[in-house]
Order: structure tokens, then sequence, then C-alpha cells
């Protein structure tokens, strides 16, 4: 109903860290962007979306995420992000016109500049997203949007199509939180879906804390520049921007830290031990100000996190963390067990050697083999333990996408959609039906 290359679906994942919009069929998507959205003045607010606009510090901007813990905290920000995604030629070039420091190419590095009147959308979900969240989001497509047909996929089921299975066990390492959901036949078991808050945002986060007490100054890009007063040799003046937010400030340190958990950080052959961690040798990381870091056992510790979140208590200004509000912290090693201890004894066998490594936390060095050698040692002794990830980091990072891509490019699938015309005579908690 929907195939051919003029009318083709749209594929969205909107995630805790980014959000990711392209063409079904395509091997990656061609909008990627932070989920990250900078807001000034008060509701409605003037949104900033997108790594330019987000980038370029403003006076009084506020900066939140769409999602927390992997589900929508603020719906006006995923409009914002949906919206910059869609946006069409004709407010690109009269944004160009207000804001002549941006470029063309980065435009269309952001967005995919269609009309969504024109194109089905698969919009991925999480696998424990709730009924109420789902309606909302089919109301929005067809009543702002006007889409001409929907689909809501869950996240694990697309990463499972994305390996070429329809039977699976997923751990799905995201920015805001870690999932663990079985999939069986092309459909997530919700009975055995398991999360934990601790994702890429929380291993940030502890990084960060960790290097200021050891009274590490990140310095964001925006409060310094570099003068170059002799060929070669560069000189740091502090800028002073005193309507700068707290928001603002830490989200620009976060991005930093980021990129040193990702360029430096390596997940432990074994349990992160202090003492035996001690005298490791540190890894120099250099600032945006020029200013050389060592990294010593930190680097081992953040992400052992992963797989035991008792240590999150030893970390300075995180000793209260999941005290208050009850959370159950547990590894990924345990959540991959739990899960698939609440799955029929006939389907353990094949879960235990098809298990799936997604997202972007996920294409943390040894975090496969640290993951499988733990699971080899709590299996039962008849299981044959396999994790599976792709080597392709971009793979791993866009495997829900790449999912969608796959699903909604295939012929049996275009009578699924949701269609506007039972939306209108249903209403929307028909999705519940047409997209279990």
């Amino acid at each position: 109903m929907y195939g051919g290359d003029e009318v083709s679906a749209i594929v969205v994942d909107l995630g805790s860290h980014s959000c990711k919009a392209g063409y079904a069929g395509e091997d990656a998507p061609k909008a990627v962007f932070p989920s990250a959205v900078g807001s000034v003045g008060e509701k409605p607010s003037t949104y900033y979306v997108g790594n330019q606009a987000i980038q370029f510090r403003r006076d009084f901007m506020e900066v939140a995420s769409a999602l927390k813990d992997g589900l929508v905290a603020d719906w006006d920000i995923v409009e914002s992000i949906w919206d910059h995604a869609f946006k069409s030629l004709l407010h690109l070039f009269s944004e160009m016109a207000e804001v002549t420091f941006f470029f063309p190419f980065s435009f269309s590095r952001e967005r995919l500049l269609i009309d969504p009147k024109e194109h089905p959308m698969l919009l991925a979900e999480a696998s424990f997203n709730p009924q109420q969240h789902r309606e909302k989001t089919v109301e929005l497509m067809f009543e702002k949007y006007g889409v001409p047909a929907v689909f809501l996929a869950k996240n694990a089921v697309l990463t499972s199509f994305a390996s070429g299975r329809a039977t699976s066990l997923v751990a799905d390492c995201g920015g805001g939180s870690t999932t663990v959901a079985a999939v069986h036949d092309g459909y997530v078991l919700h009975k055995a879906v398991l999360r934990s808050p601790i994702g890429g945002e929380v291993l940030t986060d502890c990084l960060l804390k960790i290097l200021e007490s050891k009274n590490v100054n990140i310095r964001p890009r925006y409060s310094f520049k570099k003068k170059e007063p002799v060929n070669g040799e560069f000189e740091i003046v502090n800028l002073d921007f005193p309507n700068t937010t707290d928001s603002y400030r830490r989200y620009m340190q976060r991005v930093i830290a980021a990129d040193i958990k990702e360029t430096v950080c390596r997940v432990p052959d074994g349990i992160f031990d202090e003492h035996s961690y001690a005298n490791i040798p540190t890894t120099p990381y250099e600032l945006p100000d020029g200013h050389t870091i060592e990294v010593g056992a930190e680097r081992f510790k953040v992400p052992d996190l992963m797989f035991n979140p008792a240590l999150i208590q030893t970390i300075p200004g995180m000793e209260k963390y999941g005290v208050d509000t009850g959370l159950t912290l547990r590894g990924l090693p345990q959540m991959v067990s739990d899960c698939i201890g609440k799955c029929d004894v006939d389907i353990r066998r094949e879960l235990f050697s098809t298990i799936l490594l997604a997202g972007g936390t996920a294409s943390m060095q040894q975090l496969k083999e640290r993951l499988e050698k733990d699971l080899v040692e709590e299996a039962p002794q008849a299981a044959r333990v396999k994790v599976l990830a792709s080597g392709n980091t971009i793979e791993r990072r866009f495997s829900v996408w790449i999912g969608g891509s796959i699903l909604a490019s295939l012929g049996s699938f275009q009578q699924m959609w949701f269609s506007k015309a039972e939306y209108e005579e249903h209403g929307p908690s028909y999705v519940q039906r047409k997209c279990p």
C-alpha cells in the first residue's frame, strides 16, 4: 500500500541520547541529533534543537531531555524534536536567513526535509512503553502531522530483526537506561522485560563526579577562547557569561565527559577492586582547553557499574543514588539470567545462545567479552552461552533504527500499518490491537 520510492516510509527512533530518523530500506539514518533540547522563556518556550543550535550558547537557555528512564518526560520537547526532523525546505531557508552561522550541509544531516503527510511513519518505542504514551504518540502523528499511517514497534523486536532473528534475548544498553527483553517469534514477552536506570548518561555523570573530586576542571567550550600570540603557542582566555544556566553549563561539561568515557574507558575483565587497580597505568586525555589529564582506575571503575551497580555508592556525590526512590539495581548478567528465568522452559536454551547487545553504551570495549564470561559462570551447565554484537559500532548504535528500516520495507508488512481511516473509525486506543 505504501511501497515504492515516492512514498517510502519514514523510520524514527527517539532515544534518550539521540534521535535517529531516515527512509525505510536504507542502511543508516539520514538525520541524527541529540535528544537534549535547549529552551528559552516560560511555556510556550522557544526550543533550540540539533547539534548546532544547542552548542550555541544563549542567555537563560535551559537544557532538558525529552525522555527520562527510557520514557517520554515532556511531550512539548518530543514535538519540537519531530518538528526538527521533518522540517520542510521552506522552514529551513527561513531559519538560514535568520541564523547565518549555520551551514546548509549541517541542516541536511539533521533533517529529512519532508512533508509528513506524504509518508507513513514507523516509530520505535521502549518495550515497557505504557498504553497512554502509545495512544498519545499516534494521536499526535495523525492529528498534528497528518501522516497517512503509523506503526509502533518495540525496540527489542527491531534489534532482533536487524540481526535476522525472530527469537532472541536483547540487552539494550542505551543512554537513559538498560533494558533486557526476550523476543519470541517477533513479539516481546512482556512478563520478561527488565530494566535498570544505569545507562550511558549515569556512567557519564559518575565519571564527571570522580574527575571533579580529583580537582579536574572541565571547562565547557563556550567559557574560553584560544589566542595564538606566538606561532604554534596558544594562550587560553577565559570568557564570562553570567546569564548561562546551570543546566546548560552541566550539559556542555557532560559532552566532554562522555567523550572521555568513550575514548579511554574499558570494561574490566573481572570484578573491579580499588586495591588491585590502584597502581594501574594511567591514560592521557587532552581537554578542549589544551590541558592534559591522566585517567587512572576510574576508566575501569565506571564501566564496571554495568556489572556491579553497588559501586555507585562509592562515587562522590552518588552515595544516595537509588536509595530515595527504592530502585532495585541489578547488574547486566543478573538481569539477563533473571529475564531468561521468567520465560518458558522450552525457549530458555535458545535465548542463552542468542543474546544480542545493542545501544550506544554497548560499544564500550570488552563489554561483550565480560558479559559472556560472567554468564558462562552463572548459566546452567547444559546452556550454551553466546553473546552476539556487531563488530561495527555504527550498526550496534543504530540497530533499532536498522531493524525498523528492514521491517518497514518488507512487502509482507504493508498490510500491518495503522491507517488514518482506522484511527478515525476506532480512535487512538486501536493502536493496542494494530501494534501489539
